[in-house]
């Protein structure tokens, strides 16, 4: 069967589409093939009129295309849903602390810790779960996650930052990059989206979030490369304009170019309709556009 003949739940898959599921594939051989599937839903826009990713049916799609010999998938294991909402904890963890101001010189030295223990993924959950107006779900495909601590007057955590896969279709982003849709579904993978960035709100230390953006984009690089074996070269991220106004990424050197169209996060699902949101690049690379416009 060509490339060209393929279709998903009635929808044609296109050879860029394709292109992209090889991409992901290929690329992220250390997530499972859930978490492929969950990546490729949230990336090609393959939701229910819910908003719901239709995960499990492109699962099946997935093994029936490894079948036909377009694809290797990673061997079958089992873990949680991904995209599923989790159980927040409540503890005295996550209480409101005594308020901590000054500067960053005041709190210094921080430091980022990767999210990887059973201890640290129940605190990042129930920090962002309870302290961030997005909520806590489990990451969809490839992410990572980190704890920020400020070591005086005495270590305690400070924030939470979490990075994971971008959007399939930006048209800000792709605009600014100079993506056509072959293009993009090739080099899709070296951009990373931070979907998650919370000061806790007794934390009012002047400059902190510039710092920690700073120096997360420098600390994700490297473990981007380790955990996923690709080496990003652009960050992107989404703000609210009615919640921030972006100073602290812009503080951080983090580029405005656009809005998005308040469709939903692939720019597909034409039913939910949300409120449009400020796009900003990070180029990691002073070259990231032109890496990501080749051939």
């Amino acid at each position: 069967m060509g490339d060209g003949a393929w279709n998903f739940l009635g929808h044609p898959v296109s050879r860029e589409e394709l292109d992209l599921i090889r991409s992901v594939v290929g690329d992220f051989a250390g997530l499972s093939r859930e978490e492929l599937a969950a990546t490729v839903c949230e990336w090609l826009g393959w939701t229910r009129p819910t908003g719901r990713l239709k995960a499990r049916e492109c699962r099946e799609w997935l093994e029936r295309v490894e079948g036909a010999g377009l694809i290797t998938l990673p061997p079958k294991r089992i873990g949680r849903p991904v995209g599923t909402v989790t159980e927040v904890p409540v503890t005295a963890w996550g209480e409101r602390q005594p308020a901590m101001t000054g500067t960053v010189r005041d709190v210094a030295p921080i430091g980022l810790e990767r999210v990887t223990t059973p201890a640290a993924r129940r605190l990042f959950r129930e920090l962002v779960g309870r302290h961030h107006y997005l909520g806590h779900a489990v990451p969809f495909g490839a992410h990572l996650r980190y704890l920020v601590y400020a070591a005086r007057p005495q270590r305690q955590v400070v924030a939470c930052v979490q990075f994971s896969s971008p959007a399939w279709r930006m048209a800000a982003r792709d605009a600014w990059i100079g993506w056509d849709d072959r293009t993009r579904a090739r080099h899709l993978p070296r951009v990373v989206n931070n979907s998650r960035l919370l000061i806790l709100p007794w934390v009012r230390v002047k400059n902190l979030a510039s710092t920690i953006l700073a120096r997360s984009a420098r600390a994700l690089v490297g473990d981007w490369r380790g955990a996923y074996g690709v080496t990003p070269v652009l960050l992107e991220t989404l703000v609210d304009p009615a919640r921030f106004d972006g100073a602290s990424y812009r503080a951080a050197n983090w580029i405005v170019v656009g809005t998005t169209s308040g469709r939903g996060r692939g720019d597909r699902d034409r039913q939910a309709v949300r409120a449009p949101k400020r796009v900003l690049l990070y180029p990691l690379v002073p070259d990231a556009a032109e890496q990501l416009r080749r051939g």
